[in-house]
């Protein structure tokens, strides 16, 4: 076990090597990459695990207060299933799936590019839990490339809630992720969401520090 002396190392090299990075690179944001997964409402724990059933925390995410479920559950489309989709808590209003544009391909479904909750006009699909079924008329999305922030982070990077922005990443298959939407809330935590899909074409990493940039005008 690490003594107390080398701790004190290893923090001190970590908060010197994040000055030197924010010296030299001021506008940079850690990657979170986002796998398909599911928000259920209250009312669909229930139908899909049984009643009085509560969600059970298995690891804690980017976000405070997000966390990881213990559960999971099947979603079907009119052209096949993916089984063991992880679900997300804690409970929401309403149910939510959030997929990669290849998830989509393997369910039959036509993806729509959206916020998190804009779910009007969205496809549907089935979820399926050991102790029932849940049919959504709507509710899938492939979610908006999106950045996280305080109002304070807003203030230094220049930005306001709903601005759009441009994301440079560096390495052999970098670019540039555009129409990459701020969210501004007081108790959110820095970090740049993106799906699979995109972290798969440009080889982005979790915790990967990249660039926010303006959005160029096309």
């Amino acid at each position: 076990m690490e003594n107390r002396e080398e701790l004190i190392q290893k923090v001190t090299a970590l908060v010197l090597d994040n000055w030197k990075r924010l010296s030299t690179q001021p506008y940079q944001v850690p990657v979170g990459i986002s796998a398909r997964h599911v928000h259920l409402s209250k009312e669909h724990v229930e139908v899909l695990f049984g009643a009085g059933y509560r969600l059970t925390p298995m690891k804690a995410l980017s976000q405070p207060g997000q966390f990881a479920c213990e559960e999971q559950v099947a979603v079907s489309g009119p052209a096949g299933t993916l089984s063991r989709v992880r679900i997300l808590g804690p409970e929401r209003k309403q149910s939510q799936v959030e997929m990669a544009s290849g998830d989509c391909r393997i369910l039959g479904i036509q993806p729509a590019v959206r916020s998190s909750g804009d779910l009007k006009g969205t496809p549907g699909v089935m979820l399926k839990g050991p102790k029932g079924e849940v049919l959504l008329t709507e509710g899938v999305i492939i979610a908006d490339r999106h950045i996280h922030m305080t109002p304070e982070d807003a203030k230094w990077f220049g930005v306001s809630d709903q601005d759009r922005v441009s994301v440079a990443v560096g390495g052999p298959k970098g670019g540039v992720l555009g129409h990459v939407l701020i969210r501004v809330t007081g108790d959110s935590r820095l970090d740049f969401h993106v799906d699979t899909d995109d972290a798969n074409a440009f080889q982005l990493k979790q915790g990967q520090w990249v660039t926010i940039r303006k959005e160029e005008t096309l």
